[in-house]
């Protein structure tokens, strides 16, 4: 029987590994990621090609600006969380390697080739080259034993609205916030709708619900991998941002339950498949299939540094 896994990523072992991994000579590394490339199996370099192309679409080279930064220059400035994430690859490469990186909740695409966690969902976001960022907040996967039909008939969300500065989330209250099939509360308590506010509710409780609505914030939906991974059915409108998650290439009623931008057939697609639990059952086992590709650790860190090797390349620097 699989176990539920409760636990979010731990921060302290998140640090205690990235220290531990700054005591490996970088001349390792190299050699390392020379070696790990070299080895690859033809078998496996198509999928692995056809990921570094999502994450990094530019076709052509490109030139960095001059506010692009030196490796060797690479130093701590805030959100340690991303900072340590894309030194883990950037250790693989030299010291005289420069990049152009930037931080945080982007929804924007910049004017040339540049880091990111987030972009966009669209045709002209080549910019925006994705690495696998913050990954203690959001890549938490799970394992979920309790069987869909014990589950609850209702759909539930719990999560922080930000009155003003996310009217999606806003919009999904107005309209969800008062249906029977629906328990949903916001867990912060700013912002005038206090009626909105109930206490957190942990992944254990959530995983009691068929459904588990992911709905996104300020870029993608955080809870969207470990919701996934579960034994729920995961209900969302179509995803406007993407990370590493590749939230871009997620099939509507295949991976995910696709609902209208105001949520107004919310209720009618909980009530449709409460009556149509096996089909519930198959949008969930492919959504778990699609977990699997991001859980293996050293398939993750060599695409991680494709990614990179590609970006030094069409950069003019390899």
């Amino acid at each position: 029987m699989r176990q539920i896994n409760l636990k979010k990523n731990s921060k302290i072992r998140f640090y205690l590994i990235n220290f531990l991994r700054s005591l490996v000579p970088r001349s390792f590394n190299i050699n390392k990621k020379n070696k790990l490339i070299d080895k690859i199996d033809e078998n496996r370099l198509s999928y692995l090609n056809s990921r570094v192309d999502y994450y990094l679409k530019h076709p052509t080279p490109f030139t960095l600006p001059s506010d692009s930064v030196i490796l060797k220059d690479y130093k701590l400035k805030g959100k340690s969380a991303y900072f340590y994430d894309l030194k883990y690859p950037l250790n693989y490469f030299p010291l005289s390697m420069r990049i152009r990186y930037l931080f945080g909740d982007v929804t924007t695409v910049e004017q040339t080739a540049t880091i990111v966690k987030s972009r966009p969902i669209s045709n002209n976001n080549s910019n925006s080259v994705i690495m696998k960022l913050d990954t203690v907040r959001h890549f938490n996967f799970i394992n979920d034993n309790i069987n869909l039909s014990d589950k609850k008939n209702m759909a539930v969300w719990r999560g922080k609205v930000f009155e003003g500065k996310q009217p999606h989330r806003e919009v999904f209250f107005n309209q969800a916030l008062n249906l029977k099939n629906c328990d949903i509360g916001k867990t912060n308590k700013n912002g005038k709708n206090t009626h909105w506010e109930k206490a957190p509710m942990s992944i254990t409780e959530q995983l009691k619900f068929k459904y588990i609505l992911c709905v996104e914030g300020n870029d993608v939906a955080t809870s969207l991998k470990w919701v996934m991974s579960s034994n729920s059915l995961c209900l969302m409108c179509k995803p406007k941002f993407e990370t590493w998650f590749m939230e871009g290439t997620l099939i509507a009623n295949h991976h995910y339950v696709e609902l209208k931008e105001d949520y107004s057939d919310l209720d009618e697609k909980i009530e449709y498949y409460n009556t149509h639990i096996e089909e519930a059952q198959k949008t969930i086992n492919n959504a778990n299939d699609y977990v699997k590709q991001f859980q293996n650790s050293k398939q993750e860190l060599l695409i991680s540094l494709l990614v990179l090797q590609k970006y030094f390349k069409l950069s003019n620097q390899g």
